[in-house]
């Protein structure tokens, strides 16, 4: 979504949008690791899950359901302990989820996918939190959103890759220090579901001191410019 002021959390996202049997498969013959078709049907069970949470109102805790069964199953408690043979399980079992709710397959082609996403986040500006949220900031409600599209970056293809969220100062008191946390190998909202526990900004310069050193240029850089917090 893409409202004209920020609504943080409150409209709808769906990521790894597009995923399909013949794409994963074209994706992990381009690079048949273990590692690789991890990530790729990692993302696919993602999108399974945020697509029918967000777009057909299935409930998301059903799919959490189904990953306890297989950690359990497997002897492990994390999501990040489960190998690519787990994942594609997942997958499987997920769409038979679906089919078993909604009486019909989980839609493969990209361009319905899309389509139905697309109104999805429109129907997310009318929802609860978002109407309550506009009333506590005074926000118009006749603004409305704009979708956006964009190709999607993945924070979940191994450890060198992650996601996080970052204030160049403390929001809470103004201190002139980085604020905020990250996860490697993760995507977005691992970060704000809690099923994993983020490490904080300042470790990143222990776990990728380049990206830390990068990062905190690009802070300095964008709160020069903007003279205000980022």
């Amino acid at each position: 979504s893409g409202a004209r002021a920020s609504m943080p959390g409150m409209m709808d996202t769906i990521l790894n949008l597009g995923l399909n049997d013949e794409v994963a498969a074209g994706l992990i013959a381009g690079n048949p690791t273990p590692a690789f078709t991890r990530f790729v049907y990692d993302s696919y069970r993602r999108f399974i899950q945020m697509f029918s949470d967000v777009v057909m109102e299935l409930s998301k805790k059903t799919f959490e359901v189904i990953i306890d069964e297989v950690k359990a199953a497997k002897g492990v408690k994390n999501d990040i302990d489960l190998d690519a043979d787990d994942m594609k399980k997942l997958v499987d079992l997920f769409k038979a989820h679906y089919k078993e709710e909604k009486g019909e397959d989980f839609p493969t082609d990209p361009a319905v996918q899309l389509m139905e996403a697309i109104k999805a986040v429109f129907r997310s500006w009318d929802n609860p939190r978002a109407i309550y949220y506009r009333r506590m900031n005074d926000i118009p409600s006749d603004w409305g959103t704009a979708v956006n599209v964009q190709s999607m970056v993945f924070g979940n293809t191994g450890d060198t890759s992650g996601t996080g969220v970052a204030f160049t100062r403390n929001p809470a008191t103004g201190e002139k220090k980085l604020f905020g946390e990250f996860l490697m190998n993760a995507q977005g909202e691992d970060v704000v579901a809690g099923v994993r526990t983020p490490q904080t900004i300042d470790q990143l310069a222990e776990v990728m001191p380049e990206a830390y050193k990068q990062f905190t240029d690009i802070c300095a850089k964008l709160e020069y410019h903007y003279r205000d917090m980022q």
